[in-house]
């Protein structure tokens, strides 16, 4: 007779993926050093190939970095590298061309944390703690006011159906949301003051469409009717009392959207030109 499983375990809920983290960057050629030469990711060959825009791929999700006055999320993402081994060296073959900027890494004791040249948070990990999964973003962690997480946790549970759960840790209360296939919204209470929100945003890919728009429709949350495959809204509230919780701009794609789980390239980073081997440009990460 089969084992006895949670079933539980291995639900994901309506948000399917988070595809994108958008910031603002007010300079190409710095972001490129950055993302592409320090990070070892890879700019997308297909879409925004100019000087306006560059999106960067990082396993099956990006960043997206426009030109404009630079923009700062609130929290720190979470990636899984491949070359993780080889992040350190890469990051200090950058440090000449960034200095000056907020650029800045350091090795802690189970990640790699590294400050982007406008001040944004990453921590990179290796493979091994999120499955099978060997490139990808697999968090979003935000800072909230003491007392939110759980209001958080049920507008996500009841208006968007994702699984959601508060948890205390040693690093405070948490709101965990899924958001994917080994992929997170994190919002850690704090006692700190939360920095203003300037606009940036992420993306997330959902099963019913419709239903968490009515429901946020009905409450005049809406705050962009994109085009047919897509809306946004900015504010995540209680679900009983309306109160405002936190405020992230959720960029909300169906699964009928052009773009949906579109394959995107990504290269070996460890590729030279003096150690060349044939046949191995390309990389294909694991989905998870």
């Amino acid at each position: 007779m089969a084992g006895t499983y949670d079933r539980r375990r291995q639900d994901i809920g309506n948000i399917l993926a988070l595809e994108h983290v958008n910031v603002w960057v007010p300079d190409q050629r710095t972001a490129t050093a950055f993302y592409v030469t320090g990070l070892g990711l890879t700019r997308d060959p297909y879409v925004m190939v100019g000087t306006e825009n560059m999106w960067i791929n990082v396993g099956a999700h990006q960043f997206h970095l426009p030109t404009n006055t630079p923009q700062v999320l609130r929290g720190v993402v979470g990636l899984v590298l491949q070359h993780f081994d080889a992040l350190p060296a890469q990051l200090e073959s950058v440090r000449d061309e960034l200095a000056g900027t907020q650029f800045a890494w350091s090795v802690e004791d189970k990640h790699v944390a590294v400050t982007s040249p406008w001040g944004n948070r990453l921590r990179c990990y290796a493979p091994g703690p999120w499955g099978d999964l060997t490139l990808g973003m697999v968090y979003v962690e935000f800072p909230v006011a003491a007392g939110a997480a759980d209001g958080i946790a049920r507008f996500y549970r009841s208006v968007m159906g994702a699984p959601a759960s508060v948890t205390r840790e040693a690093t405070g209360v948490a709101a965990r949301v899924v958001v994917g296939h080994h992929q997170e919204l994190i919002f850690r209470e704090t006692g700190a003051p939360i920095e203003p929100y300037d606009g940036h945003h992420i993306a997330i890919y959902i099963a019913n469409f419709s239903g968490p728009h009515a429901w946020l429709a009905e409450r005049g949350l809406v705050t962009e009717e994109s085009g047919e495959h897509q809306y946004r809204f900015v504010a995540i509230v209680d679900p009983d009392t309306r109160a405002p919780l936190f405020e992230i701009e959720h960029e909300v794609r169906s699964l009928t959207h052009p773009m949906a789980f579109r394959p995107l390239v990504n290269r070996n980073p460890a590729q030279r030109q003096r150690t060349y081997a044939r046949g191995r440009d390309a990389f294909t990460p694991d989905a998870g």
